[in-house]
């Protein structure tokens, strides 16, 4: 179990390796819908993402961040390349998801949940 949660991360890792340092599109901004701030400090924001089936973002980015699965799923992230990667989640895994930016997904048919830990410098 613990290797599906490694693979999956470094799946995303590769995923997301354009790192970005400047907030260029903030999810909470561009994709209200689907990402809510549940809690930020001077350290982290936590935010609550939830897709339903077939629904998709807009192009935006996040810091470094722990992602926390509530739900099983399967999403599709693409990056600004064009390049995409199908990922697996299993409802209380949890991934480290570094710096970048991409476009996720819900490929499945039941709606999405996640807990995203996105922390600041």
């Amino acid at each position: 179990m613990k290797s599906i949660f490694v693979a999956v991360g470094l799946v995303l890792a590769g995923v997301l390796a354009a790192a970005q340092t400047a907030r260029k599109a903030d999810p909470v901004k561009v994709d209200p819908k689907h990402y809510k701030v549940e809690f930020e400090n001077e350290s982290v924001r936590v935010l609550r993402i939830s897709y339903g089936p077939g629904e998709k973002s807009v192009m935006h980015d996040h810091p470094n961040a722990v992602a926390v699965y509530l739900t099983d799923g399967s999403t599709r992230m693409t990056t600004p390349d064009g390049k995409s990667v199908e990922q697996p989640a299993k409802a209380g895994g949890a991934i480290w998801t570094p710096a970048g930016t991409h476009l996720p997904e819900n490929i499945g048919s039941k709606r999405f949940e996640v807990v995203l830990v996105e922390l600041k410098k």
